[in-house]
């Protein structure tokens, strides 16, 4: 492989991980305050047909964009309703907001299905541009993708060097201790479901945007179930998901372009199955293997917390 196309299929694992990388940061968080929200999937839909139909209307892709962040962050209100101030099982709730996003998205977008939208535009910086290999790699990305990056660091020194972070933490190991101490532990958690819920719609719209510029029904394809996957991969910690994003994004332009040059004599459906395939390994090899211990899963995760009167 010559170094221009080690360069394209670089760029192209970066294009595919980002949609992951800013679902499973968003859900490490929300996770982190001790809420397990399952409905990634139906929050990235809602951010991708919001952000799409938003900027082929007004023709302005950065109102799209946060027309996105707010249909992902809308439907994460509602998920933190019913299991935060209502107490409804976070489970059961996120499997129906996921159910009820592919369903919206897809009622929402009838009308806007194959029509085209200009991608979003590359970072050009004259001069270093054009700088063989690096020149591609560090200024051919449009701004999510930077913003995904930004967002990896943000986060890990929000988490480990910050009161909030600290707080957020101490709600998700411990929520009655911190209610104890005087911690709001619901607000706490709305805040941090909401986030998870901007990021899950950032995520979308890149897809609709960028990655693939059109609108398709459930065009997020299960990406939602690996964003859940990558978070425990991580163990929950921030640099190690974007690791793992681009990991998984690897293994899905791997099986593009086994697709491309006839995959070998194998179908092209177990080709398409291999992201997939590769999410289930790597959690057996997790829950089987002698690091599972260790994997630091926030002590309250999934509890629902009652205030005491």
């Amino acid at each position: 492989m010559n170094p221009e196309s080690a360069v394209l299929v670089m760029l192209t694992v970066m294009s595919a991980a980002t949609p992951l990388l800013f679902a499973a940061l968003g859900e490490l968080v929300t996770e982190k305050a001790g809420v397990l929200n399952l409905g990634v999937e139906g929050m990235m839909l809602a951010g991708a047909v919001s952000g799409f139909a938003v900027t082929v209307t007004s023709g302005s892709a950065t109102l799209g964009i946060l027309c996105a962040a707010l249909g992902g962050a809308a439907m994460a209100l509602a998920f933190g309703v019913l299991t935060l101030t209502l107490a409804a099982n976070q489970v059961a709730t996120g499997l129906a907001l996921t159910i009820f996003g592919v369903g919206l998205s897809a009622l929402a977008g009838s009308g806007f299905v194959g029509m085209p939208v200009m991608p979003l535009p590359k970072l050009a910086v004259p001069g270093l541009s054009d700088i063989p290999v690096f020149g591609p790699l560090v200024f051919g990305h449009d701004a999510l993708v930077y913003l995904a990056l930004l967002a990896t660091g943000g986060i890990g020194w929000f988490l480990a060097h910050t009161r909030a972070g600290l707080i957020l933490r101490a709600v998700g190991e411990s929520h009655e201790s911190a209610h104890a101490i005087g911690y709001s532990v619901i607000r706490v958690r709305y805040l941090a479901v909401l986030f998870g819920g901007t990021m899950s719609g950032l995520g979308g719209a890149f897809m609709s945007l960028s990655y693939t510029p059109m609108w398709a029904e459930e065009m997020t394809a299960g990406r939602g179930w690996i964003a859940l996957a990558l978070v425990v991969f991580a163990s929950w910690r921030p640099g190690r998901v974007l690791l793992g994003a681009y990991l998984f994004g690897g293994v899905t332009i791997l099986q593009l372009h086994a697709q491309g040059v006839g995959g070998l004599g194998i179908p092209s459906q177990v080709l398409s199955m291999l992201p997939y395939l590769a999410t289930i390994a790597v959690l057996t090899i997790i829950a089987a293997g002698p690091w599972r211990g260790r994997l630091d899963a926030p002590a309250c995760l999934g509890q629902a917390f009652r205030p005491p009167k």
